[in-house]
């Protein structure tokens, strides 16, 4: 299917906000446009992006949205914690 073309007309502050955070986040600001949509839907319709199937619990999916956050795993033995 073919994408949508859309006109859009942004405040010049927040262009320059949008283009520090995709290049952020090594993405185009049309790239980084969709992707804030996509989470916003996803959001309002209450999905996840992802579950853990072993054990059949939810991931929090605000946990680790941050480039470079990683959430370690509290069960892994060989995980160093930060002081």
């Amino acid at each position: 299917m073919a994408r949508k073309q859309y006109l859009l007309r942004v405040d010049p502050g927040l262009w320059k906000e949008l283009e520090k955070w995709a290049a952020d986040d090594l993405r185009s600001v049309n790239a980084q446009v969709e992707w804030l949509l996509r989470e916003a839907v996803r959001k309002r319709k209450g999905g996840h992006r992802r579950s853990d199937s072993a054990a059949g619990d939810e991931v929090d999916e605000d946990a680790g949205d941050e480039v470079g956050d990683v959430q370690p795993d509290a069960a892994d033995p060989l995980v160093r914690r930060r002081s």
